[in-house]
């Protein structure tokens, strides 16, 4: 049966639609899971089958996650790798990651998109890569499923291991036909085209550092017959350019265009030492970039010069990445990280609190290569959060209520609603019971842990 829902009387309503309208007083109306107008509340209609009264909340797209390992949350601030950049801190966490189970995959997730969804995501990528033991990533599909999270879910690999000159040991690596068999499987399986979809595949090799150049050749293949998106590390920090310079003789963006991994339908992570030649590329073909600022300074990576790449007409959403190189997973925290850090890097106009919840929005949106997400206006998917302004962190901060939710402390959602189901009412997540799934979550970590004496 058809379904209305209608939120009205919102301090501010952000559209991130053509005009970039703040409507003050405004409104939006649902039916099932589209919306179907946007505007002050005097012009909506005035019943639906639900009503949400926004009065003091920030109403806005819901914002969108570009990169993550969702399984990483079992391995937060693991001792040994608290401290390293990018090579060492993988090299003390593989070893652990090899005793990962599907009940662990599974548990995370879900523990992983319950913070994202509490902090403003509505849609979110995850690039599973590692699958020892009994894991799938049909483990991730149900946990977000069961959540109700519109989610990407990337389909990792590694095949390169230590013994033919790669990074991870060679008990976490698969063999290539292999992969591209289960690829191809969960493509058939899961993959949805439609507008609106809830579930989409993506063909996600790990890295230019842990799988061969066949596998990018052939990824990249197998993506453009299926119409579905690819997505990969590239040029994370110092040493992953050094590494594509002594194996491939080329820079990882050059590298990139030799594998067939530029074009719209291709994202790329971190890219924080991406060249003006890379970044001129990126722009000139439509390749996307998922910025992680908390990530890249957690591990020393350098500063993204997202300011030249947005200049230059590269579309560039944001990631949280992994729970273990951020050891959070707050997608509005993300957000502020994102204006604070292009501020240091290159100065206070660098970028702005409304451009952040652009690139959290559209340019996430883009980068997902979607164009039913993103924004409040007719015909979009009905994704849509509420933040309550009368909280202690934003005391002094309402003349400006838009710009309060980057450079104020990070809050949660009061309301999230996911392809028009309300999913967080009140603060709750009404989904799942979550005291149960952190309370078996942290069992599961702590035997994680333990196998390895971590």
């Amino acid at each position: 049966m058809t379904k209305t829902l209608l939120i009205k009387n919102a301090r501010v309503v952000v559209t991130m639609d053509d005009e970039r309208r703040e409507i003050d007083g405004g409104g939006v109306y649902i039916r099932d899971n589209v919306i179907v107008q946007v505007g002050p509340t005097a012009d909506l209609p005035r019943q639906a089958d639900e009503v949400i009264d926004a009065a003091n909340h920030v109403v806005m797209p819901g914002l969108i996650n570009t990169h993550h390992h969702m399984y990483q949350s079992l391995t937060r601030v693991i001792p040994a790798a608290q401290n390293g950049e990018l090579f060492n801190w993988l090299t003390n966490l593989y070893p652990i990651w090899a005793n990962l189970t599907a009940d662990m995959v599974h548990v995370s997730t879900l523990t992983a998109m319950s913070e994202l969804i509490l902090s403003g995501c509505t849609t979110s990528s995850d690039h599973l890569y590692i699958y020892p033991n009994d894991c799938r990533l049909d483990d991730s599909i149900e946990a977000a499923r069961k959540i109700g999270m519109r989610f990407h879910a990337a389909r990792g690999s590694m095949s390169v291991g230590q013994s033919k000159g790669g990074l991870p040991p060679d008990r976490v690596v698969e063999e290539e036909g292999a992969i591209l068999k289960d690829t191809q499987r969960l493509i058939e399986t899961f993959h949805d085209a439609g507008r609106y979809a809830m579930e989409r595949i993506v063909v996600a090799p790990c890295s230019p550092f842990s799988v061969s150049r066949d596998l990018m050749k052939e990824a990249s293949a197998m993506a453009r017959n299926y119409g579905v998106s690819l997505h990969t590390h590239l040029a994370e920090n110092a040493n992953d350019i050094a590494y594509s310079r002594e194996k491939f003789n080329m820079t990882p963006a050059e590298y990139a265009e030799d594998c067939g991994w530029v074009g719209h339908d291709v994202w790329h992570a971190h890219c924080v030492q991406l060249d003006d030649e890379g970044i001129y590329m990126f722009g000139r073909t439509g390749t996307g970039i998922a910025h992680c600022p908390c990530s890249n300074m957690r591990l020393a990576s350098g500063i993204a010069p997202i300011r030249k790449m947005l200049d230059q007409g590269v579309s560039v959403g944001l990631g949280v990445d992994g729970c273990a190189s951020n050891d959070s997973g707050h997608m509005l925290g993300e957000v502020r990280q994102a204006m604070l850090l292009q501020r240091v890097g290159y100065g206070p106009d660098a970028m702005t609190a409304r451009q952040a919840l652009e690139v959290a929005t559209l340019g996430g949106a883009k980068v997902l290569n979607r164009d039913d997400i993103g924004a409040l206006k007719p015909g979009m998917a009905a994704d849509i959060v509420m933040f309550k302004l009368d909280q202690i962190g934003f005391a002094g901060a309402l003349h400006d209520p838009v710009a309060a939710l980057v450079f104020c402390t990070p809050s949660n959602v009061s309301y999230s609603i996911i392809n028009g189901k309300v999913v967080v009412r009140d603060g709750v997540l009404g989904t799942i019971d979550l005291p149960v799934v952190i309370e078996r979550h942290n069992q599961l970590a702590r035997e994680l842990a333990l196998a390895t004496g971590a």
